[in-house]
Formats: structure tokens, sequence, C-alpha cells
């Protein structure tokens, strides 16, 4: 109204009649309990109003700031540097609740599951299967004490899942903190087998990933026998199993030297003391020759099928180390060169694959 009202005014004022003509026809017009508008016909124009009008209280505010700002003095050194910390740390606050709730960003670093996911690929990741406090603190990669949330979803087999490494096979902590990138094969439960390079599970033939890969190695290595999980058992990766993946309530036996090996990692991550002392199993202090698993766990395993280092090598993943899944890569390049040295920053840029970026993950 207020703008209207202007635009009436500047009309009357271009009308060919004297000015105490143009006084009388914008006093009809516009004189109110709220405003009255007066014009010097030099071009000026001015406005007085009640205080309740809010272009009289907007004008109030304006003038309040523009002495503030006037009267503000310059920051001080130290000023200057405590409030780029606050910005600092506000940000990176945001950064971690972002990363830990809803999406979070990670880079490929190695071909275990080519060709789904490309080494130098970025990644955004939602974080249905398992929100959390915050678990670093990016850019640093420093590890935090963190919580899980609930989640509004379960992974199931054939989802590609993002978890927190749990550690190699004789490992009872990783020795450092490692997000990992591989296929949901088995959940809690399941009974798990690979007769050359086939996938089975519960006696059913699994389907392969769309874009999954093998080498040609159709021939078992011996040696690999002692680097596969379980500790005893005489798997390799072309043939493996059968193994039940655990699941919350099993009962696992350890009645022998052998089966106290093979579980006795498993039940450290679980957060207990195990020992055998000859001919017995101990667990925490107390003689028992079984223990009942207290999580749900999956198997993973990457689409380079005989290019892989997963369960088959360091064990199953806890339900509560899964995060989400990777949605869609944002950008991606060369790590690295043809004699698999890492190139440096500028050569990445050089060597960006731009046909991959937007490219979704299944």
């Amino acid at each position: 109204m207020l703008f209207v009202q202007i635009i009436i005014i500047n009309t009357i004022n271009n009308l060919h009649c004297g000015n105490c003509v143009k006084n009388i026809i914008i006093l009809l017009l516009f004189c109110n309990k709220n405003v009255l508008y007066y014009m010097d016909f030099d071009r000026k124009f001015r406005m007085t109003d009640n205080k309740n009008n809010l272009f009289h209280k907007y004008r109030e505010y304006r003038k309040k700031r523009k002495a503030e700002l006037e009267a503000k003095k310059p920051l001080t050194v130290t000023e200057s540097i405590l409030s780029w910390i606050k910005t600092f740390v506000g940000a990176l606050v945001f950064v971690m609740i972002l990363h830990s709730l809803l999406i979070a960003s990670f880079i490929v670093p190695t071909g275990s599951m080519e060709n789904t996911v490309m080494t130098g690929d970025f990644l955004l990741v939602n974080k249905k299967f398992g929100p959390s406090t915050p678990q670093i603190i990016p850019f640093f990669n420093i590890p935090l004490p963190y919580a899980m949330l609930p989640s509004p979803c379960e992974p199931h087999k054939g989802d590609v899942i993002v978890f927190v490494f749990p550690g190699m096979r004789d490992e009872v902590e990783a020795k450092e903190f490692q997000y990992y990138l591989k296929r949901c094969v088995g959940e809690p439960g399941d009974t798990l087998q690979i007769r050359d390079n086939v996938l089975y599970v519960n006696g059913k033939k699994q389907p392969l990933a769309p874009k999954a890969r093998f080498e040609n190695d159709d021939h078992d290595d011996a040696v690999e026998t002692y680097h596969t999980f379980p500790i005893n058992a005489t798997f390799t990766h072309r043939n493996y199993g059968p193994i039940r993946i655990p699941k919350k309530g099993d009962t696992i036996h350890l009645r022998t030297t052998s089966e106290y090996e093979n579980w006795a990692i498993f039940i450290q991550r679980e957060g207990h003391y195990v020992e055998w002392n000859g001919h017995q199993a101990t667990i925490d202090d107390n003689a028992s020759n079984i223990y009942i698993v207290e999580e749900d766990y999956y198997f993973g395993m990457g689409d380079n099928r005989d290019r892989s280092l997963d369960s088959r090598y360091w064990g199953f993943i806890p339900r509560d180390a899964i995060l989400g899944s990777p949605i869609i890569c944002w950008l991606s390049w060369n790590m690295y060169d043809e004699y698999n040295n890492e190139l440096d920053i500028f050569h990445k840029f050089a060597n960006i694959r731009w046909n991959r970026i937007g490219h979704s993950i299944d």
C-alpha cells in the first residue's frame, strides 16, 4: 500500500496545477490517523507517522544498527584469531553431526569391489543402517568413542555396505580406525559355502552382482589355508565353508583346543576375557565349554572375488559396525600410476574419470 501511495503522490506532483491544489488533493486522498504525507515540490519527500507504524519501527531499527556499527571498535589480533577458531569449530561440529547421522563421503582406496566401484571413487553414503554419535574428527581421522543410534533399516544379502573394519583375523581390535566397503552376502543365521568360486547360502546358489569380476584364478593355493578364517579351517577363497554366520543367541562350542583357537578372538571382540588352561576354556574366569553369541553378524565379500581381503580372511562383521550404503559416485580419479605408486594431487586432478561421476551404486 505504501508503494502505491508513493506512486500516486509522484503522479500528482507531475500535474500541471498549482502547489496548493496538489497539497489539497494529497491530503484528501491520504490523510488518516496513521500516516500523513507532505510533499515539498523541490522533488523531496518525507513521511511522519505514529510509533505503531511498521515503517517507523524499521527506520528506528536501521538507525540503531547503523549507530552500533559505527561505534564498534576494530577487532584486536587476539579477537580475530578467537573469531576464526569459533567459526572453524562450529563448522567442524556441524560436519561431524551430519557425517554421523545422515550422510557421509568416503573415498575407495582399493580395487576389491571392482567393477561396481573403482579405486579412487568418492562415494556419498547414507547412514540408514547405523546412525551414531560422531565417530571421528573430520580431516584429522582421529577416532572418538561413539554410540550407535536406532536405525530405520537392516542390511540384507545383496546390499553394498560401509562398516567399521573390525580388525584382521588375529586382532581383537583393528590397528587403526578404517571404513571398509563390501557386499553383504550372508545374514545372521545363514550357512554359507563357496565351491569353485560359486557362492551358496543355505544350499541355494547365489546370483553374481551385475559388475562382479574374477581373475580366472582356478587353482587353490595351499598356503592360503593358513591365512583364512577361522584359524584351523582349511578354507581357501575359492573353496570356503560351510560355515554358519553367528546370530544373537547362537551357541558356540569350546570343547577342544581347535574350537577354542577358532573362536577366542571372536569372544574377545564381544568384550570377554577367554583363555584355555590345557583342557578347559574359561570365560571371564568361569569354566565353560560353550559361549552364547551376544550380537548379530554378517558376511561381506568384494565383487572382485579373487582380489578381495574380506570376511573369508578376517571374519564376521558385527551388526553395530555396519553404518550405511553408498548412493552415488560424485567424483572419481586415478589414484595410482602404472607402477602402483600413488599420484600427487595435481596428477589426480588431471586424471579425473568424468564418465564415473553421477553413477549410482548397486
